[in-house]
């Protein structure tokens, strides 16, 4: 027991102060992140939407998410992503609180498209943010870190949000998401200063043309085509699970936060001693990814059976493991890959592939749902799994062939 102990604190040591701070942030931000895991309740149970008109503003949320993803990347690769960092947050924050006075159709799809379109600036930014605080040698560790927070606040935000929910409905959340936001970017403006000269700022011998390098980068785009499928399989969790939870197994808001706490457990005690122990291994990053699509494949193939509450822990457990090995490496192999002066048109791609994913999921799996059923739904998500195993596959073989 001592030597695990020992072992788990050795996973966190060799971390700069500032990816301590900027992991810090994340948890008070993703604390407060209370509405987003209930959206999709939301729009059907509050609002009384349909499953089909819940999918097209969630698509809206996601289509959001890709223009503030490649929006983000120009942003940072221009001013750094220290200032595209304040200017995300504080403007997040304030949309968030006026959010929860709109509850008309249109009106749910264009504010929820404006405020993704800024909220998600901030991740570019952040994965950038990593390559300029940390080493090579701890740059997996320190994406493992800020997940570690964000999965923390993940703990504390749905089951407090679903307990909120239960006794005071949802208008309260859309106050906390805000105020977090705001005071998550307080926390950031007065901890973190910005580095003396930012990695985005370093200026390149190579010709003005190669800014557009990630674009003929074919080996990144099949890598990026491996996270939309990712995504794409992820993302029911987010999206179609918790109605799930509530039409199949009768499961309330409170419960389904409780059901995020084995997620995000297991990610707080495994997910950085696992980085840890794996880094050491020197197996190569595609080798990681190719087993985290797989574990997403098989979490998705298993609920295809609906008569035991079991099989809900069971799926969780395995989606979690493919989820640690998943976007830590993802990350990794997308910050490696970057070429310098670029890192922000490189980062944003691969935060636009999430981000297209969570559109397509959205829309395909809530319509699925309707009209099929449950069942029919993990069988495709299953399958999204399997196109990400042969593209994986793909990637080992041309990274192989190009070293």
């Amino acid at each position: 027991m001592k030597k695990l102990y020992i072992n788990y604190i050795d996973s966190f040591k060799g971390l700069s102060k500032e990816i301590w701070y900027i992991s810090l942030i994340s948890l008070v931000n993703r604390a407060g992140t209370m509405v987003i895991p209930f959206l999709s309740l939301y729009l059907t149970k509050n609002l009384d939407f349909s499953k089909d008109d819940a999918g097209w503003i969630l698509a809206f949320f996601g289509i959001g998410s890709v223009i503030g993803g490649w929006l983000g990347g120009k942003l940072t690769d221009i001013f750094g992503f220290y200032k595209v960092m304040i200017f995300s947050l504080l403007i997040t924050g304030l949309s968030f609180i006026c959010l929860q006075y709109i509850t008309s159709f249109w009106g749910l799809c264009i504010a929820i498209l404006i405020i993704m379109s800024i909220a998600d600036c901030f991740r570019p930014a952040i994965y950038v943010s990593i390559k300029a605080y940390s080493t090579p040698e701890n740059q997996t560790r320190a994406i493992g870190l800020i997940r570690l927070a964000i999965n923390a606040g993940m703990a504390i935000g749905p089951t407090v949000a679903g307990l909120i929910i239960v006794t005071q409905g949802y208008g309260l959340l859309f106050w906390i998401d805000g105020i977090t936001c705001i005071v998550a970017i307080i926390i950031f403006k007065y901890l973190v200063t910005p580095p003396h000269k930012e990695i985005t700022e370093e200026k390149s011998d190579e010709p003005k043309l190669n800014k557009n390098i990630v674009y003929k980068d074919f080996t990144y785009w099949i890598f990026i085509a491996i996270c939309f499928f990712m995504g794409m399989a992820f993302f029911q969790l987010i999206v179609t699970m918790p109605l799930y939870y509530e039409e199949i197994f009768n499961l309330n808001e409170f419960k389904i936060g409780l059901m995020w706490i084995i997620n995000v457990g297991i990610i707080i005690v495994l997910e950085m001693p696992l980085l840890n122990f794996l880094e050491k291994k020197f197996i190569h990053v595609t080798k990681h990814i190719l087993m985290a699509c797989f574990l997403m494949c098989f979490s998705f193939f298993i609920l295809y059976q609906n008569f035991w509450i079991g099989i809900l822990i069971i799926n969780m457990i395995i989606i979690t493991f493919g989820e640690m090995l998943g976007f830590p490496f993802t990350n990794k192999f997308a910050l490696n890959r970057a070429k310098k002066g670029v890192e922000g048109s490189y980062l944003a791609l691969y935060a636009m592939a999430f981000s297209l994913s969570h559109i397509f999921s959205s829309k395909i799996g809530l319509s699925i749902v309707d009209k099929y059923g449950y069942q029919v739904n993990w069988l495709v998500t299953g399958s999204y799994g399997l196109v990400a195993i042969l593209l994986s596959f793909w990637l080992i073989n041309r990274v192989k062939t190009n070293q």
